[in-house]
């Protein structure tokens, strides 16, 4: 049985060799290639031909959302199927907007990701009803628009992490830019969202289910 070349982007190593070790169970899957960061990912998309990608919203540098962006841009054909730690709410119609085909999170069983993965790269969408729920509500008219869908999807990365409560420079350090561009980023985001500081966006985060309120 010829395998899925399935191309693994996490920038834990530990996350990645879990990932293998599921798939090792499968008999139409197969780790072909991995990367732990966006520079290794664009190399190896560029160099050969993949059936599936599965990638982490979250790699360092450049983020997932742009990373989709560049490689659909590159290779429209590839499936991928973003893998994530953060709840449906916070990334996955900008996800799929973006490019992806499907959207998985972290905390799924291990039957659950074989499953989506091969929907993926057998050439159909993974979405769960929450997220076809949230797509659906999306189509609303203008006036009715909330505040943090007009962020660009780097503002809405780092509105994510201040709601985390990092700091401007933990939010640079982690994605790789300067305190100074992040600065202006959250300032933009405020701006956007008509909000005062981090104490609101946090609120606004909770009131809109973008954020857990147990964790505060």
């Amino acid at each position: 049985m010829e395998k899925f070349r399935v191309l693994l982007a996490d920038d834990h190593a530990i996350i990645r060799d879990g990932l293998k070790q599921i798939l090792a169970d499968t008999d139409d899957l197969v780790v072909a290639g991995e990367a732990a960061n966006g520079l290794e990912l664009m190399q190896l998309v560029r160099e050969k031909d993949w059936d599936v990608l599965v990638l982490d919203i979250s790699m360092p540098g450049r983020s997932g959302l742009e990373l989709i962006h560049m490689i659909k841009d590159e290779k429209p054909q590839l499936p991928i199927l973003v893998l994530s730690m953060h709840h449906e709410e916070q990334y996955a119609v900008r996800a799929l907007q973006a490019g992806a085909q499907g959207y998985l999170t972290k905390e799924s069983d291990g039957e659950l990701l074989v499953a989506a993965i091969r929907r993926v790269a057998s050439g159909g969408v993974y979405i769960s009803d929450k997220v076809a729920e949230m797509m659906v509500r999306g189509i609303r008219p203008a006036h009715e628009t909330l505040p943090h869908t007009l962020l660009s999807d780097r503002e809405f990365q780092v509105f994510n992490m201040l709601v985390k409560g990092l700091g401007l420079t933990e939010i640079g350090a982690e994605l790789s830019l300067s305190v100074k561009t992040i600065s202006t980023h959250k300032t933009h985001t405020l701006h956007k969202m008509n909000l005062a500081n981090s104490a609101e966006l946090i609120r606004y985060a909770v009131a809109h289910g973008l954020a857990d309120p147990a964790e505060f």
